[in-house]
């Protein structure tokens, strides 16, 4: 996708501890009156894209990530079940005022013009770090498909791990502010690390 097929404004979906990276898919389970609207407004584009980001107090962070709904389903009670898939990150510019019920923004593309193709990265020692993947999901009692997660590419596994595995918000926007994907991983492992070594002290989901 071109910087030029990219929306002036988009449709903003804070959500706390939701993050999304370039071609990977996050799905969504949408209830609320004023995020249902904010679909329902999204479907009606060309370009079908709705941006999540973490909200930071009562204001917003200043990166996330836009991601163009490629599923959706409607259940029996008028909720609705839709898959985001990535298309880039972004910086916050300015929130966008009006009479929607969800909120608005004008997202700043220039700031990652690397991200329209995949990444990978030659200084990841695969082995290493699903030892330590393998100690962290032990700890946490965790289960993962060990053969898709040995076999995915580079961008996958790191990006798929990062928005999956439990950390806290702080933490999260900390991976996706990372300026590429070594970087992504070098913090994804130092974070796995760290629970580790606290013996799950600071788990979010406990």
């Amino acid at each position: 996708m071109f910087l030029t097929d990219l929306p002036d404004t988009l449709a903003i979906f804070p959500l706390p501890g939701a993050i999304l990276f370039p071609r990977s898919r996050l799905p969504l389970h949408i209830f609320e009156p004023r995020y249902l609207a904010m679909l329902g407004d999204a479907l009606k584009t060309d370009h079908r894209m709705i941006g999540m980001i973490q909200p930071l107090g009562e204001g917003l962070h200043d990166i996330g990530c836009a991601g163009r709904i490629t599923s959706f389903s409607e259940t029996e009670d008028g909720r609705y079940m839709i898959t985001l898939t990535g298309v880039s990150r972004f910086r916050l510019a300015e929130e966008v005022a009006g009479f929607q019920p969800y909120r608005r923004a004008r997202p700043d593309w220039q700031a990652f013009p690397a991200e329209r193709r995949a990444e990978t990265d030659p200084g990841m020692d695969r082995d290493a770090l699903l030892g330590d993947l393998a100690r962290y999901f032990k700890q946490r009692q965790l289960g993962v498909d060990w053969e898709a997660l040995k076999s995915a590419e580079d961008e996958l596994m790191v990006n798929a791990l990062s928005m999956l595995c439990p950390f806290a918000p702080e933490e999260k926007q900390a991976l996706l502010e990372a300026p590429d994907l070594p970087a992504r991983r070098k913090v994804l492992q130092t974070l796995i690390a760290f629970a580790v070594q606290s013996g799950g002290e600071d788990e979010v989901l406990q």
